[in-house]
């Protein structure tokens, strides 16, 4: 990792000043204060990892604000931080929620107003995740933001080594591996995060819970044409068989509901003005099929017209 910032060779009377400049001017505008009487140390190390921006945070123990008025003045309202605890102890506060990170722990921290709170020789991993990316396979990052994910859960032991051994690779990567790293990554962070929200959802709820992720996370990737029920499992966090078996409690089929989906967002496309001078192939393409003959076919056998008819129908043109 590359070094953004130390404190090692500023004055002390000046160190803790030079920092909260740094972070403020550098990083996100949030409100600090040093904790303490020894004088503060702190050190920022940054990797890019494909599109993924990892920083090692080492300081002394400091308390931190993000405000209405600092939140403002930013512009990551697109991404989420997620930290990896991997030294000391920090607490997070934010929308009535505290709780405790120690080693090995995670946490998500939403652009809110949040107060932070860390001891002495804390360490950490902050990664800047696109908050598309988790909202959509976990829900509203309210309902799991400064929730702790404890280092007791496998998946988040997993995370913690994952991103460790990645860090220390990092370099040697290929620019599309380092893409592909940085995905799977994420993607394991959305498994351990839902794991720690199924320990909170009573039993009764559960499935309903995984079921409403499911149908969320397909509306966020039908323009991929490799999206199936295997790759929606796996992005889940559940097996395959599970996710059958909890969709047909409800009376529907998985990859029965992917394509109604895509076929609905066909629908829906044919019939705006905005995307009129775009070919049935294109739009095709962009709901996920891979043939224009096949989206045809099932696009009759579901309307009971051509996408051609459709989209004449729609503008009011005889078919």
């Amino acid at each position: 990792m590359r070094t953004l910032f130390s404190t090692e060779n500023i004055h002390a009377k000046n160190k803790f000043r030079r920092w909260s400049e740094v972070v403020f001017d550098r990083i996100v505008p949030v409100e600090q204060s040093a904790l303490g009487e020894i004088p503060f140390d702190g050190k920022i190390e940054t990797a890019d990892v494909g599109s993924l921006l990892i920083s090692r945070v080492s300081q002394s123990a400091l308390r931190t604000e993000a405000t209405p008025a600092t939140i403002r003045r930013h512009h990551k309202h697109d991404t989420l931080t997620v930290t990896i605890k991997l030294a000391g102890v920090s607490t997070t506060a934010q929308d009535g929620r505290d709780s405790v990170q120690r080693r090995g722990d995670i946490v998500v921290i939403d652009r809110r107003p949040t107060v932070l709170s860390s001891s002495a020789g804390s360490r950490s991993y902050l990664l800047e995740v696109p908050r598309a990316r988790l909202e959509s396979a976990l829900g509203c990052a309210r309902s799991y933001a400064a929730l702790t994910i404890g280092s007791e859960l496998a998946s988040a032991s997993l995370v913690r080594t994952f991103f460790e051994e990645l860090v220390r690779v990092q370099d040697r990567l290929a620019p599309d591996s380092a893409d592909r790293m940085a995905s799977v990554g994420i993607d394991l962070l959305v498994a351990s995060i839902a794991d720690r929200l199924a320990r909170d959802v009573p039993k009764p709820l559960y499935g309903t819970v995984v079921v409403q992720r499911a149908k969320a996370h397909i509306q966020a990737h039908l323009g991929d044409p490799m999206l199936d029920p295997g790759a929606l499992a796996a992005a889940l966090g559940v097996s395959l068989r599970r996710l059958q078996a909890l969709f047909q409690e409800r009376g529907q089929c998985v990859s029965d509901w992917i394509w109604r989906c895509r076929l609905e967002r066909a629908a829906l496309w044919l019939a705006e003005p905005g995307r009129s001078h775009m070919s049935i192939g294109e739009l095709a393409y962009g709901c996920g099929f891979v043939s224009q003959a096949h989206f045809a076919r099932r696009f009759r056998d579901r309307y009971g017209m051509t996408p051609s008819d459709h989209r004449r129908r729609a503008f009011g043109s005889p078919p």
